[in-house]
């Protein structure tokens, strides 16, 4: 079972009404259009990801696995609606549970649909040994972000700060990359791509594209790749 177009109309129906006892009387759409498409998707994508790398799993859950919850966390928003107006689903490093390890991700939502690899918002001792390992191997990290397949497909994104890190050089050659906070590829895709029933093998041939990134990440934590 693949995302239709009817995955699209609840997400959009979702946004024009985000509150609980809509959602309620429309759970059996959720269920039928979003979260049963998803997880068939990610069981789909288990024996792919093992052909790219062996140490990133796909895990078909309801709670716990690789699509995130639909409710938002409101406890620290202004925003207090309760739910997520999008699909989202990482494909996580099986270090995951244990340090921040890169992963692959999914977004689906009306107008901004996106694939992504890489590490998103790392705490502050994954953060310092990427930079390190920047410095260290300046080469690999221009190849991995540079090269043509990786620059065909993915657009590094993320936020940086305003000023070179604590202990790093201002005028260093890579300094808007040690600047970074995020490290992460991006790629926008559209509608048409989301409801292809070859979805998980299109995935995997973009995933594939973004291994250099992976790899060099999972070697500066370390974690095998």
């Amino acid at each position: 079972m693949a995302f239709t177009k009817k995955t699209f109309e609840f997400l959009k129906q979702l946004s024009e009404n985000n509150h609980r006892d809509w959602f309620e009387n429309h759970r059996h759409l959720y269920e039928a259009d979003v979260r049963t498409p998803a997880l068939d998707l990610i069981s789909e994508m288990g024996p792919l990801l093992k052909k790219i790398s062996p140490h990133f799993v796909a895990v078909p859950k309801k709670m716990g696995g690789s699509l995130m919850r639909i409710h938002r966390d409101t406890r620290f928003s202004r925003d207090k609606t309760p739910y997520k107006t999008n699909i989202g689903i990482q494909f996580r490093h099986e270090f995951g549970k244990d340090i921040h390890a890169p992963g692959f991700y999914l977004h689906v939502e009306p107008g901004s649909c996106f694939l992504g690899v890489g590490i998103w918002r790392p705490d502050s001792a994954t953060l310092k040994k990427i930079r390190c390992h920047i410095l260290q191997e300046p080469a690999a990290w221009r190849r991995s972000v540079r090269g043509k397949n990786f620059r065909s497909h993915f657009e590094l994104a993320g936020e940086s700060l305003k000023t070179a890190p604590l202990g790093f050089e201002r005028d260093h050659p890579l300094i808007e990359d040690l600047r970074r906070k995020d490290f992460v590829g991006i790629q926008s895709i559209g509608e048409s791509e989301v409801t292809q029933p070859e979805l998980a093998t299109y995935l995997a041939d973009r995933f594939r594209q973004g291994k250099t990134l992976m790899r060099f990440l999972c070697d500066s934590i370390p974690a095998p790749f």
